[in-house]
């Protein structure tokens, strides 16, 4: 069964990702006590959000690298993304809208697989990924706009044979929560306004996590099995 859980009722934005963490886990609750949960959090930005609710639901937390892929001359515009296992993910109609040929894709690809490897090595510090065959994973980011970075998680993940992936995000656009319905196996929105243009306007404190808070943030929860 596939469910899009949302709340349309608030408009007003977060204090800052921590707050939207603990609102989230409660949209989440029902998975606490259970064994085979993970939660994955997409860095940076998804790690605070993720930390309360792997806290909330007992839960191991680990990191989940994804990449967005912008287009070139434009890099705040989404044309796809990569993640941890060869996967990418490509917008076809920003990719054909801003005419970018298949050689600009691969050279910004190219530089966004370097930064991930290094993300992944930093924030490992060599501890190997957590387990994710058979097990609940819940896939968290600090929101949802174009769904790009989150799409090529959710089909990395998918390679790794859970039982259930449930994308969990404390705001999101309306239309793409919606479509991670066809995604995953579960979709929580927890606040999915009208008026959305952008994550960040609906954060008071949106500034930048800086690697030293993800390593922070992930010592002690991170699991190796």
């Amino acid at each position: 069964m596939r469910l899009v859980a949302t709340t349309f009722l608030r408009e007003d934005p977060y204090e800052n990702r921590r707050q939207a963490g603990i609102e989230l886990a409660a949209h989440v609750a029902h998975l606490h006590g259970r064994g085979d949960v993970v939660v994955l959090a997409l860095p940076r930005g998804g790690v605070p959000v993720a930390h309360e609710v792997a806290r909330t639901l007992n839960a191991p937390l680990d990191i989940f690298v994804v990449r967005k892929l912008g287009v070139p001359g434009h890099a705040e515009l989404a044309m796809g993304a990569i993640a941890s296992g060869g996967i990418r993910v490509l917008n076809d109609d920003v990719v054909s809208w801003c005419g970018v040929s298949a050689a600009a894709i691969d050279d910004v690809a190219r530089k966004e697989e370097t930064e991930l490897l290094r993300r992944e090595r930093d924030y490992r510090a060599g501890r190997p990924p957590v387990e994710l065959a058979d097990r609940v994973v819940v896939l968290v980011d600090d929101g949802l706009a174009t769904g790009a970075t989150m799409k090529a998680a959710v089909q990395a993940v998918r390679a790794q044979h859970p039982s259930r992936i449930i994308v969990a995000v404390p705001v999101g656009s309306p239309d793409t929560c919606l479509e991670f319905a066809a995604i995953a196996d579960e979709v929580v929105c927890a606040r999915s306004p009208k008026h959305f243009t952008a994550v960040g306007q609906w954060y008071r404190d949106f500034s930048e996590t800086t690697d030293q808070e993800v390593r922070d943030l992930l010592h002690g929860r991170i699991v190796t099995a």
